[in-house]
């Protein structure tokens, strides 16, 4: 048996969210997402019934509440749903459809054939896995259309934090000629590697490691990437950010998202005293995205 819990979030709290539920070890995770309504969204997380009796459920919402106040937020209160023993990725893959970004990509779950609508659009076949971005966040999104607006052609690209790997999917849709991706979580890299199969590309084209940084630096071999994309959060990019000049060649460009908006001024002087100029170039649903070169 299981439990199911479903909790109605905004936009702003979804990687919040995914982050913590991560970090306690619960992987079984999505948000139920609708591309014609995206301001409605619900997280979805399946629990074994056997290993959390209702007090454990209690204390797991409690400790959840604290990351909706940081937004000057309350949750809303869980729902919680015993379900016979099912395979939980069917369960959520019903509530995923087609996803167009900008003016010419598109995500499409993999198990599902391209609509006639967006025939003339990039495609970028996902299948998430565990917990990881389906490209509905707000931050991805920014990251995404930054992308297609100043596409990568020839590039070589670094991604830190790659999540599901959608944005280095992105990258090589748009014209890069490589991506090497790290990210921390071995679910990430298990989720990238098998996105990268789904959309035919070589482990060459896009290469993908456990780690951080140092891993990063290693991957690019001392050669600096021409484009760096970090979708993390905050705290995670400033501790990350003394490293960046390792990662990202002079003259070349790195998009940060993640952040809040209000997060954005100290980032901004963080970046700035180790030498970056930085440029905010969009913001959606209190999330920002901000450039960096030097």
């Amino acid at each position: 048996m299981w439990w199911r819990l479903s909790l109605p979030v905004e936009a702003e709290l979804e990687e919040s969210l995914l982050w913590k539920l991560n970090d306690l070890g619960l992987h079984r995770v999505a948000i139920q997402h609708a591309p014609e309504s995206p301001d409605q969204r619900t997280l979805l997380a399946w629990l074994p019934a056997h290993e959390w009796p209702e007090d454990q459920r209690i204390e797991l919402f409690s400790s959840l509440a604290p990351l909706a106040l940081t937004f000057g937020q309350t949750l809303a209160q869980p729902v919680w749903d015993e379900l016979a023993d099912e395979d939980w990725s069917r369960s959520w893959k019903q509530h995923w459809q087609p996803d167009p970004v900008g003016q010419m990509l598109l995500i499409l779950p993999a198990w599902l054939g391209v609509p006639e609508e967006h025939a003339q659009r990039l495609v970028l076949k996902m299948d998430p896995g565990s917990a990881f971005g389906t490209g509905s966040h707000p931050t991805t999104r920014l990251c995404l259309e930054a992308l297609e607006q100043q596409p990568p052609a020839t590039m070589r690209v670094a991604d830190l934090g790659c999540g599901s790997g959608v944005l280095g999917l992105a990258a090589i849709a748009l014209g890069a000629r490589k991506v090497l991706a790290v990210d921390t979580d071995s679910l990430a890299v298990s989720a990238t590697a098998d996105n990268a199969a789904l959309n035919g590309l070589s482990a060459d084209a896009l290469r993908v490691r456990q780690g951080s940084v140092e891993v990063l630096q290693n991957l690019l071999a001392q050669q600096p990437a021409d484009l760096l994309l970090c979708n993390i959060l905050a705290p995670v990019i400033e501790a990350l950010a003394p490293h960046f000049e390792a990662v990202l060649r002079p003259g070349g460009r790195g998009l940060l998202s993640g952040l809040l908006v209000e997060q954005a001024p100290r980032l901004t002087a963080v970046l700035e005293g180790l030498g970056w100029k930085v440029r905010p170039l969009a913001e959606q649903a209190r999330w920002g995205l901000l450039e960096i070169q030097r």
